[in-house]
């Protein structure tokens, strides 16, 4: 799960209308004569106004047509004119001139009568109090409310859900690896319990400090993060009295009509795929409503020069922006290219094309583009199309873009061919460019900066082991190679895991001289509960067996559980090469979401969430494969 470094953003709320102003008396009933009689002299203006233009505009009958959208009302016998040149132009015949005309008249006549109602309407309003008026502008807004709230209530087209294996059990038949299980499930009630009692709607929770958190990537709204984020990994642990729990307060508070900042890239991963996984898994249909309605938010990031969105986008405004220090405003690679799982299936859901045409229409762009050396760089302007600086990563701001183009060749089946030969093409570059061999035997994942190679590997790069592996089927005849590859990643990874007083890996790490998998700078010797390493542990360990993944698994595990452990929680330390680290004071949602996930997926038997049939999105929620044999989807045009 890629999370770029974010700078604070100051959020605001827009304060409540004032009807009353201060330099009003507030023993004044009515409004005073010289304000009533300006009012009105407005209003009669702009009447006046509008009414006079329809008359002194010429005279489009004179014309004989007509393109106003109105043929129903102005023209009601027109002809399309099946050889005419300017198909959607209306020509009016000789006969129905005078009846048109006619029909013109008692339309002016009309207009005359809405203008002297209106002007009455004025009057009368002008005579009331200003608790009067008070009062009909909050019924306007009730109603108007209300009418917001019967659209989003109202029923999503019925679509037939795929074919679901393997959404429970994988109970483990080894007496010590079912312990261990047990002991991660432990672990994650652990968390949502403190949580439920100390930040219960809050995005986060500071576990030490014992109350509620959040971060500019969510807004400055309560959008309960942790408890969407969760919500999977509760229903796959078995613990349904916790998912009720949750469920409830998705329906009774999870609102997103807020006027609130978020991150395009965040929301869609945590929310909407925490949504559309929990939808899947227990078919209760208010997860894909709020899911969809979340969607709806996000589209206007979209409203670009380019269609590449903006990294931020605000609920209520629609205003998009992005990131200040992102390159001369470019849009991250890892963002905008990290949507395209999710949308698909939300078309599939929805029926509606829109949201696979967006991350379409994203690829079809990326296509045509220049890359240097073959490498994607991690910027691109969504104003100019251009690319931003030449900086390529494997590790935040590029990874989970490599990962959505071949988990959308896995999801569509192995039929997605376009993807798969962009994935193919990409790793080839990386792996000429990126993938060195230090001297002490460690393969790692470097940074390609201006043309020159940054031997500096980062946590969030971890993930790169699974990917791999998982990508081996399919990868031209090179099967074998790159599920070596994944090992080799793996091993470095735990190494840097291994290198530590903690037995917790660092934010990123080195290879440089004498200098391999091990931190430098003071900034870098963070663990704030990461998952990607254990990610690539279950991956590897659901492709080979091989029982060292458990055992490394097992390792993280234990100390998570001994010095990530408070007493409200989990929370991150702030240097894993000291023996008695301090904390951070954050219990990350994606600690629930993914790093207990994964642990308790590498404990399980193969058949709890079979990769056959299902597929992963960054923030470790299940989407269903969407198998043609058990779907509508050949018959849904929307992702035909």
């Amino acid at each position: 799960m890629t999370t770029p470094a974010l700078l604070p953003l100051s959020g605001r709320r827009i304060p409540p209308l004032n009807l009353g102003p201060p330099s009003f008396p507030h023993h004044r009933a009515t409004l005073r004569l010289s304000e009533k009689f300006i009012l009105l002299l407005i209003l009669s203006a702009f009447i006046t106004l509008c009414f006079g233009a329809f008359f002194f505009l010429p005279d489009s009958s004179k014309h004989k047509r007509f393109d106003l959208g109105l043929e129903d009302v102005l023209i009601p016998h027109v002809d399309t004119g099946k050889g005419a040149k300017n198909p959607g132009v209306f020509l009016i015949h000789g006969p129905d001139e005078h009846r048109h005309r006619e029909e013109e008249e008692r339309l002016r006549n009309k207009i005359r009568a809405d203008h002297e109602k209106a002007l009455e309407e004025a009057k009368e309003k002008l005579k009331k109090s200003r608790e009067e008026i008070r009062a009909e502008i909050q019924t306007e807004k009730n109603k108007v409310a209300q009418d917001i709230k019967t659209k989003e209530k109202k029923p999503l087209p019925p679509v037939s859900i795929p074919k679901l294996i393997g959404i429970s059990g994988g109970d483990p038949e080894d007496t010590d690896i079912r312990k261990k299980r047990d002991k991660i499930k432990e672990m994650m009630k652990y968390a949502w319990d403190n949580y439920r009692l100390y930040g219960w709607g809050h995005n986060e929770l500071r576990p030490i400090a014992k109350k509620g958190h959040s971060t500019n990537i969510f807004g400055s709204s309560q959008m309960g993060a942790t408890i969407v984020d969760a919500l999977d990994t509760l229903y796959i642990m078995g613990l349904h009295d916790e998912f009720r729990d949750g469920q409830k307060w998705v329906e009774d508070n999870l609102d997103f009509s807020v006027n609130s900042e978020v991150s395009v890239f965040e929301v869609n991963i945590r929310f909407i795929g925490g949504l559309l996984a929990a939808y899947y898994l227990s078919e209760e249909e208010i997860f894909k409503v709020k899911a969809v309605q979340l969607a709806e938010k996000l589209l206007p990031a979209f409203n670009t020069p380019t269609g590449i969105p903006w990294a931020m986008v605000n609920l209520k405004s629609g205003v998009g922006r992005n990131w200040g220090w992102a390159s001369a405003g470019s849009s991250i690679l890892a963002e905008f290219g990290t949507l395209h799982m999710e949308f698909v299936h939300l078309s599939y859901l929805t029926g509606d094309p829109v949201y696979y045409k967006k991350v379409m229409h994203i690829r079809k762009l990326l296509q045509k583009m220049d890359r240097p050396n073959g490498l994607y760089p991690n910027y691109l302007n969504p104003r100019t199309g251009r690319w931003g600086q030449y900086h390529t990563s494997v590790g935040g701001l590029g990874d989970s873009f490599y990962e959505y183009l071949l988990k959308a060749w896995l999801m569509s089946d192995k039929s997605d061919h376009e993807a798969r030969k962009m994935y193919d093409d990409a790793i080839e570059a990386i792996e000429k460019h990126l993938i060195k061999k230090s001297r002490g035997g460690l393969t790692f994942i470097g940074e390609w900066k201006n043309g020159h190679l940054e031997k500096k590997m980062g946590h969030l790069a971890c993930f790169a082991g699974g990917m791999f592996a998982l990508g081996a089927d399919g990868s031209r005849d090179k099967a074998g190679h790159y599920l070596e590859l994944g090992a080799e990643i793996a091993r470095t990874c735990h190494e840097s895991y291994d290198r530590t007083a903690l037995k917790l890996g660092p934010e990123s790490f080195k290879f440089d001289g004498a200098v391999e998998a091990v931190a430098v700078r003071q900034a870098e010797k963070y663990y704030i509960l990461r998952p990607e390493v254990i990610e690539t542990y279950w991956y590897l360990w659901r492709f080979t067996h091989d029982p060292r993944y458990r055992q490394w698994g097992w390792e993280a595990t234990l100390a998570i559980e001994k010095y990530c452990r408070v007493s409200g929680g989990f929370s991150g330390v702030k240097d894993v090469y000291s023996s008695t680290p301090a904390h951070d004071d954050v219990q990350q949602s994606f600690f629930l979401a993914e790093t207990l996930k994964y642990l308790y997926l590498l404990f399980s038997s193969d058949d709890l969430l079979p990769l056959d049939h299902w597929v992963f999105n960054t923030e470790a929620h299940p989407l269903p494969v969407l198998h043609l044999a058990n779907t509508t989807l050949s018959g849904n045009p929307a992702v035909r």
